[in-house]
Parts: structure tokens; C-alpha cells; sequence
């Protein structure tokens, strides 16, 4: 029989107080929690479904066995997770996005969750569930809160559960739960009826998720849980489910089975209000102690918010940088996404080159002109032997298929890969001039001259420090007005958000730096720097002749 949102109080009441935010005693929530609400109403209303309310009923009797009360938001989740129904029996939302502020008590949740579907009132047997993190420590969190309950209710639960440090299972039903740390090995013995992603931004890549994903649908009732606060790890899974899950609960895409729980501020500038604290944490209204310890970290990073910097990106839910250091917020690093007319045979074009180390990493790149904006198509030579490839975080293997960049297996990079791939440019480009400083150009000196750029033929533009000063204002402003444009290269995107300005201490101008030495590379931003040193010899806009395949943007 279908069912009414309304005659389910764990969906309505969490419901009333969404559309009731901000009045009746009720905390504010964000835009995306309104949208979340409007997003559930209409699927009930527009499609049959069915609220198993008594297996709803007999998992939330197992709350008085953990040592902490389920939150209205948390009753919501759980019911539409893991009760609600098609009418041909499958989960209507199979997987769960819960993207909250620290202290919001998702683990606590997560404990809950999968205890409830490894009990007997989960009819499915041996419906295992597999605990996910990037680290050992992450990925017991969840598991040792469930461990704790078995312990403190030892005479009543040992009848039904066997447990030790490293697996829990149900006697009865076989079903278990392991925790598994980010190694992305085979696994191919798995038969998980569901899998947790603890901290989902930390991981850099799908690899490691779709060793567990693809074990999934070898049990009925296949189910996936991501929880996470904000992270630091730029163009990540994260940052693609959020995107995902925002364009879910904008109607622009079907959602495909995924429940989006969204709560973060709507504006940084909200931060200085504390009542706006609620629409990243659902759950400081009922947690006294979070909310003190919050007041405490604010106070902090009003100080000193470069000693506190995690305070935006984890308690607030808003990825943040030191403003004054950083080159520009993540969020406008994004809207260099863009699409832009192809380029065209002979368009002028300005070439930027830059590397640290022959044996690390090298990019170069073009930079041509759509009217106000600055487009750069840019290439990335990565050599096999580079000590710091360990230590990188960035998925640039993703890079690699994509055809962003290639990868070296030699010593070093040959320099005369780099001039090969500038004259596949000039080829197709009218290039005036290429762009690259002074240590560049002793090793590059003869490769270049082979393909026709030379000091002496005053096509090459010896880039000074004092010239990255004096652009620096140029390239903020094309930043702030959305008039930087990548395209698709989320390694770009990388390079960027591992740039800082930091003023100079003899005229107070602001200088490019690395954020981090070893692991967050910069080459692709500072060969975009280096060519917009060189934008005025650029027209703004040029008729449109023969395109070049080899580049579009998507």
C-alpha cells in the first residue's frame, strides 16, 4: 500500500521543522536542507512507494542499547535509507550522502545504522557490511562505538551476537560487519550487502571505492553510506558527489537512488552570526558542549585563522583557505570550468613554460583570448622517477587518460618533448612569443632553438619576478570576474589551489608561492603566469577559421 510522508512522524516531524526553520523555536537550516525537503515531498507525491513502518519500528527499539539518542535529522536519514521501499521491494534511496559539520555525531549514526542491519530484524541473511576509511583509525570509529554497546549490554547480547576486536556478527542471520582500511588490492571474495565510506574526503580517487562497489549486488537490498565533513582534497570524490548531489536537489539531474543530506553555511560571511551555526551542524541544538567548544574555535580564528584554519572547512562545512594568503577560494577556482568557442588555425596565442626540477614535474601551456576572458589549453610532463610521487595526492593518473598529461619513464624529462609539443603549437598556433624564465631557459636553450624560439629571435620573453608582480593584479581580477577558463583539466585546477600570494616585504606587492613544497605541485599555474605576462600581445576576439580537434572543452 503506497505511503503518505505525512502518517510517518520520523519523515514529518524532521520535515515541519525544515519548513518551519528559523521560527517557532526552530534553528535555521541551509538552502540545500529547504531543497532536500522539497526533493522528498515530490518523489513521495509523484511516485508509489512504501514506508516499512514496522521493521522501521523494531530498529529504532535497538536505540536504548547505544549510549546516545537518535536526532530528528537522524531518524529522517534512517527511515527513507533503509525503510523506504518501491513497490517492486527494492530501496528506494540505496545510497545515503550525509555531508555535516564536526560534532554533528555521524559515526554515532553510522554505529546505528549498520547495527540495525546486521540485527535479526533485517530478514536478509548474511548481509554483511564493510567499513571504509582512508585510515585504520577512521575506519574503527564506527565499528568500536557498535563494540562498546556489545560490551556494556554483555548478558543480553551475547545470546544473539559474537564479537571480537576485528568482526562483529550475528549469530542467527551470519550477517557481520568488518572495518577495511584505503587498499585498493583485490578483494574480489567480498559479498558486502552494504558498504560505508567513512570521511569520504579524504579519498583522492574512485580507485579504492569501486574495489568495494563492485562487490555489491551479490546480496538483495545492495546499500552504500558515505559520511564526511569538508576536506582539503580538491576535484575528489567529494567534490564530485557534492556537485552530483547539488544538481539532485536542483532538479537538473535524476537521483539515481542517492539521498543527499546536505548542511553547510550558504555564504562564509553567515560565520560571524551564531544562529547560522545550526545550517552546517544539525545537531548543535541538542549538544551543549559541541556548542561551547564551537564558540571557542571561532574566538580562535578570529585571532588567528591561520593557526584555526579548519574551523571553516570542518565545523562550518565551507572549504576555506587563509584569505590572506590564498590565491582565490575553491569555489571560484570551480568557475574555471567553463566552455569556450574551440581554437582556430592561426589564432594568436601566447605560449607559458615552467618546471621545478627536470625529474619532477613540468607543464606548459597556451593562452589565448574569448573576448574579456583568458583561456589556457595546458600539457603536463610528469617523470616515473620523481621522489615526490608518493607523496601527491592528487589523482594524476586521471590526468593521464584523459590526455592531460603523460607520464616519463626515464631519468628525467628530455627537453626536447617539451620543445616537440611546442612545435605541434606554433604549428597550428601564430605564436610571437613563449614565456619562461631564466633557469627554464638554460636547460630548455638548445631544445627551443631547434623549433625556432630563441633569445636572439625575440620570441622569447625571459619572465623576472618583477613581471609576476606586476601581473599578479591582472590574473585576481580575471579570477574574481570569472574570466580565467580551464576547461575540464581538474589538474589546473590542482596547480591553482596550491598557489599563495604573499606580500613582499620591501613594497608590500603580492608574490606567487607554493602552498606545500614536496606533495602540491604548481608548474601549470606558474606557466599560466608566466604566459599572461605576455596577454597584451593577444587579441581579445578572432574570427573563427579551422578548429583544432585535439582541444575541446566539455
Amino acid at each position: 500500500m503506497r505511503t503518505n510522508y505525512r502518517d510517518i512522524p520520523e519523515l514529518y516531524e524532521y520535515i515541519f521543522m525544515v519548513e518551519t526553520a528559523g521560527r517557532n523555536g526552530n534553528k535555521k537550516v541551509c538552502s540545500w536542507q529547504k531543497k532536500l525537503v522539497r526533493f522528498v515531498k515530490k518523489v513521495f507525491e509523484n511516485e508509489d512507494l512504501r514506508v516499512d513502518t514496522d521493521q522501521l519500528e523494531k530498529y529504532l527499539r535497538l536505540e536504548k542499547y547505544f549510549d546516545f539518542n537518535l536526532f530528528p535529522w537522524e531518524k529522517f536519514v534512517f527511515a527513507l535509507h533503509c525503510c523506504t521501499y518501491r513497490m517492486d521491494g527494492l530501496p528506494r534511496f540505496p545510497d545515503l550522502l550525509i555531508f555535516v559539520g564536526r560534532g554533528a555525531g555521524k559515526n554515532g549514526y553510522l554505529a546505528f545504522e549498520d547495527f540495525a542491519l546486521i540485527s535479526p530484524y533485517n530478514d536478509i541473511p548474511q548481509y554483511d557490511i564493510d567499513i571504509c576509511a582512508t585510515a585504520e583509525e577512521q575506519a574503527k570509529t564506527s565499528f568500536d562505538d557498535i563494540y562498546n554497546m556489545l560490551e556494556r549490554n554483555h548478558k543480553k547480547m551475547i545470546r544473539h551476537f559474537r564479537w571480537t576486536k576485528s568482526e562483529i556478527q550475528n549469530r542467527k542471520t551470519r550477517s557481520k560487519i568488518k572495518y577495511r582500511t584505503n587498499n585498493a588490492k583485490s578483494k574480489d571474495g567480498l559479498r558486502s550487502g552494504k558498504v560505508d565510506f567513512d570521511e569520504v574526503h579524504a579519498f583522492e580517487s574512485y580507485d579504492n571505492i569501486k574495489v568495494f562497489t563492485t562487490a555489491l549486488g551479490k546480496k538483495p537490498h545492495p546499500r552504500m553510506t558515505y559520511t564526511t565533513t569538508n576536506g582539503d582534497v580538491c576535484d575528489g570524490v567529494l567534490d564530485d558527489l557534492l556537485e552530483k548531489s547539488k544538481r539532485i536537489l536542483d532538479f537538473e539531474t535524476g537521483d539515481n537512488g542517492l539521498l543527499p543530506f546536505l548542511c553547510m553555511l550558504d555564504d562564509p560571511k553567515e560565520v560571524d552570526r551564531e544562529e547560522n551555526w545550526h545550517k552546517a551542524n544539525p545537531s548543535l541544538q541538542y549538544l551543549p558542549t559541541l556548542m561551547q567548544e564551537t564558540r571557542k574555535e571561532y574566538r580562535d580564528w578570529k585571532e588567528n585563522r591561520s593557526a584555526a584554519s579548519d574551523f571553516m572547512t570542518k565545523r562550518m562545512n565551507i572549504r576555506q583557505g587563509n584569505n590572506e594568503v590564498e590565491l582565490a577560494s575553491w569555489e571560484i577556482i570551480l568557475l574555471t570550468k567553463q566552455e569556450v568557442d574551440p581554437p582556430v588555425r592561426r589564432e594568436t596565442g601566447v605560449i607559458g613554460i615552467d618546471y621545478t626540477k627536470i625529474n619532477d614535474f613540468a607543464a606548459a601551456g597556451v593562452l589565448t583570448r574569448r573576448k574579456e576572458k583568458f583561456v589556457f589549453r595546458q600539457h603536463t610532463w610528469i617523470c616515473a622517477n620523481s621522489a615526490d610521487l608518493p607523496r601527491i595526492k592528487f589523482p594524476y593518473m586521471e590526468a593521464v587518460e584523459a590526455g592531460d598529461a603523460e607520464i616519463i619513464d626515464a631519468p628525467e624529462i628530455p627537453p626536447e618533448l617539451i620543445a616537440d609539443w611546442v612545435a605541434q603549437q606554433a604549428a597550428f598556433y601564430s605564436i610571437p612569443m613563449l614565456a619562461l624564465d631564466d633557469y627554464r631557459l638554460t636547460l630548455m636553450k638548445k631544445a627551443l632553438e631547434g623549433v625556432g624560439f630563441s633569445y636572439e629571435n625575440r620570441n622569447i620573453k625571459l619572465v623576472r619576478p618583477s613581471d609576476k608582480i606586476k601581473i599578479e593584479p591582472v590574473i585576481d581580477s580575471a579570477f574574481r570576474n570569472q574570466n580565467v577558463v580551464y576547461g575540464d583539466c581538474p589538474i589546473m585546477r590542482w596547480y591553482t589551489n596550491n598557489t599563495k600570494k604573499v606580500k613582499t616585504k620591501k613594497y608590500g606587492n603580492y608574490e606567487y608561492q607554493k602552498i606545500e613544497a614536496k606533495s602540491r605541485k604548481t608548474d601549470g599555474f606558474f606557466a599560466f603566469v608566466a604566459a599572461m605576462t605576455q596577454y597584451e600581445l593577444i587579441p581579445e576576439q578572432q574570427a573563427v577559421s579551422e578548429v583544432l580537434p585535439v582541444f575541446t572543452f566539455q
